[in-house]
């Protein structure tokens, strides 16, 4: 008989620091055989649904819900996820599976859960027939990992990359480690770490330190130690507070505890003695603004942390267009996520030109709207599918893309183009789509920390991080944390720090 595998999904990196909350319509809601429909999407579903296909595994799909990174996932949204699960799970575990294989992010938090995947895995662990399933999956490397979540699963792999180019890779992984396990009746367990570091998300990059040599231990340690089936070094997502908030790292094996308990024990020192490679401080925008060239060879990025999309940020502040307007920069091009200008130019032909006000309405921390003559370009309906199918976006949302009703408008010497639905910048195919070029341009406003490099390092001329009002500003001490649990680096003197492991 083939193996049955229970299959479901549940991604959302939450920013709790940002006004308002996330509700159940927010997310995009597959269900039942829909879910097998994912196969050949390029995202981390397509790579478990890959596997099962090679396996001949019978897939028993549930429910798959995922949103963009945004505010404070309301109660009720968890609480009917879990309704909706529930009712298709309860009977296929009493029909018998042979695992259970989810799609997590891993950063979720609601109004009252600080791990609400932690609380799925331990509500499904209570079901008839869940008990002692091998449970196997998938999570975001910005996730905030908790001791709750490794203690009710065999095996979960983080992505290993920043930007996100493994997503459907990593779930290949944890597919084979799976797989692994049905072959060889062979159970693995998790052994968790918190280190008490926060790093911004500009320090996650894969391709810089701190990440790189931490990523080399990790390989190290898979490829010569026995018993290690996967190393995760996760350093979190620090845009939201709850008690585990931070850098983890944790082990898939099957040694004995004290054994693991040594191994991430490495990981940690090694974390701490990189952690002031993790600090973060940017040039103001004006100051960068005011001396880019006038003409060259190349786009200049200027990346805008503190309005990254990717982190949750509303993609809709103005400190990079207004300092372009100020200073009369000519040949720039930037996205702003405004559905009120977009509607506000329905009636416009091309070359038509009208006062609007753009953006600043998603952050209290933003200046306020910037008020322009824009002249009328083009519109479309918004979607595109993306040019790289290993896109940081593809983790999110598969090939592909929806931006909403979009607009594209000229003041001045900058180029705009106007979305209705928040997009990411990790993909050319979100400029090329509305016939814009980003290679012709002078300057490029990237609102983005580290996950557009993969589609912007290609065709860059120079990079400046620039520091601007927003969200996702790259300092943790400019938030009010309440609930994480500290002493924390940078945050607070630490002599000795305390490593939990679990």
């Amino acid at each position: 008989m083939k193996p049955r595998i229970l299959f479901a999904g549940l991604f959302h990196e939450t920013h709790t620091f940002v006004d308002g909350t996330t509700a159940w319509d927010d997310f995009e809601v597959t269900r039942d055989d829909a879910i097998l429909k994912k196969l050949g999407d390029a995202s981390p579903t397509d790579g478990f649904l890959s596997v099962a296909q090679e396996e001949g595994w019978t897939v028993v799909p549930t429910i798959d819900a995922r949103a963009a990174p945004s505010a404070t996932v309301e109660d009720a949204m968890f609480e009917t996820f879990w309704l909706e699960f529930e009712t298709r799970a309860r009977p296929a575990l009493a029909a018998g599976v042979n695992a259970v294989y989810l799609v997590l992010h891993g950063a979720m938090a609601t109004q009252s859960l600080d791990d609400p995947e932690g609380e799925l895995l331990a509500r499904l662990r209570a079901l008839p027939g869940g008990e002692t399933v091998p449970l196997f999956g998938v999570f975001d490397l910005h996730a905030n990992l908790t001791a709750r979540m490794c203690a009710h699963v065999s095996g979960l792999v983080a992505y290993r990359e920043n930007p996100h180019t493994d997503a459907r890779d990593s779930a290949v992984r944890a597919a084979r480690h799976l797989a692994r396990c049905l072959r060889d009746k062979t159970v693995p367990r998790m052994t968790w770490c918190r280190v008490p570091i926060v790093w911004a998300p500009p320090a996650t990059g894969t391709a810089t330190e701190p990440m790189i040599s931490l990523s080399r231990f990790a390989r190290e340690l898979e490829q010569t130690r026995p018993g290690v089936w996967e190393c995760n070094v996760v350093p979190g997502f620090s845009f939201g507070d709850t008690p585990d908030t931070g850098v983890s790292l944790s082990l898939i094996h099957t040694l004995e505890p004290a054994a693991a308990r040594d191994l991430v024990q490495c990981g940690a020192d090694l974390c701490w003695s990189l952690r002031e490679q993790g600090r973060i401080e940017y040039q103001a925008v004006d100051e960068i603004v005011a001396a880019l060239p006038a003409n060259p060879p190349g786009p200049i990025l200027l990346v805008e942390p503190a309005d990254n999309i990717g982190g949750g940020a509303p993609g809709d502040c103005t400190g990079v267009l207004r300092s372009l307007l100020k200073h009369g920069t000519r040949n720039a091009l930037v996205a702003i996520n405004d559905p009120a200008a977009v509607t506000a130019l329905a009636d416009l032909k091309p070359g038509d030109t009208k006062t609007i006000a753009v953006g600043g309405k998603g952050s209290r921390l933003d200046p306020g709207p910037v008020e322009i003559a824009a002249t009328f370009v083009s519109r479309s309906d918004g979607r595109f599918e993306l040019e790289d199918k290993n896109s940081h976006l593809a983790s999110m949302h598969g090939m592909h893309i929806d931006m909403g009703p979009c607009a594209v408008v000229r003041s001045g010497g900058v180029t705009i183009l106007l979305t209705s639905h928040k997009t990411p910048p990790f993909d050319l195919g979100q400029y090329r789509s509305q016939g814009i070029e980003p290679r012709d341009f002078a300057v490029i406003g990237v609102k983005a920390a580290v996950a557009h490099r993969r589609a912007y390092d290609p065709i860059m001329h120079a990079t400046h991080f620039v520091d601007t009002a927003g969200p996702c500003r790259s300092d943790p001490a400019a938030f009010p944390w309440r609930k994480l649990r500290r002493p924390v680096f940078p945050l607070d003197p630490i002599i000795e720090p305390q490593f939990t492991i679990l």
